[in-house]
């Protein structure tokens, strides 16, 4: 019986993936602790957004913002315990995860501006120098959530890398399946 192959799509270690992150790199195990870590603050940054500091969150929000601060805390933390929990158990998505990641961070950055701006005083931040120091690490955030997920390298640095990784397999004697790969790329 003559037996077609399975179509591989580019990029992908297996017939018809359909990750919406079949491009995701390897990262390092740092990487990953890292990604891990950064899930996990998130997770408990978001618990907070719901039960103990609830207050304290509301000082974030700029008035500007057409809705209730309350609403605004209550949805972020919702938001932040979704995202965190997907950084943790969705390896797969991570490149979409810490781009989407960034992107949050950066749409709360105005939060913080407007907290230095207005003087309010939470978590610690009871001074305009610690207020303005507090600025500095949202970008921070953004790099974590960027670096440690591999959405930095472009689609082609990551296409790069898995046809390098192939190559390896093929190489080393892997598997027919890591040979028809390759050829499809």
């Amino acid at each position: 019986m003559n037996q077609r192959p399975e179509a591989t799509k580019p990029g992908s270690s297996s017939p018809d993936s359909s990750s919406p992150d079949t491009n995701s790199p390897d990262t390092s195990t740092a990487q990953d602790a890292a990604r891990i870590a950064l899930g996990l603050m998130l997770v408990a940054a978001g618990t907070s957004h719901l039960t103990f500091a609830r207050e304290p969150f509301k000082a974030q929000v700029p008035p500007w913002v057409p809705l209730d601060p309350g609403t605004v805390v209550l949805q972020s933390g919702v938001v932040e315990i979704a995202l965190g929990a997907a950084l943790v158990a969705a390896p797969k998505h991570k490149v979409s995860l810490g781009r989407l990641a960034g992107a949050f961070f950066t749409c709360i950055f105005p939060g913080n501006v407007s907290q230095y701006q207005h003087r309010r005083s939470a978590f610690g931040l009871d001074t305009d120098g610690k207020r303005l120091a507090r600025l500095f690490f949202q970008p921070a955030l953004i790099a974590w959530a960027l670096w440690s997920t591999g959405a930095l390298l472009t689609p082609s640095q990551i296409q790069q890398r898995q046809a390098n990784k192939r190559l390896l397999k093929v190489i080393e004697g892997g598997s027919e399946d890591a040979s028809r790969t390759n050829a499809a790329v």
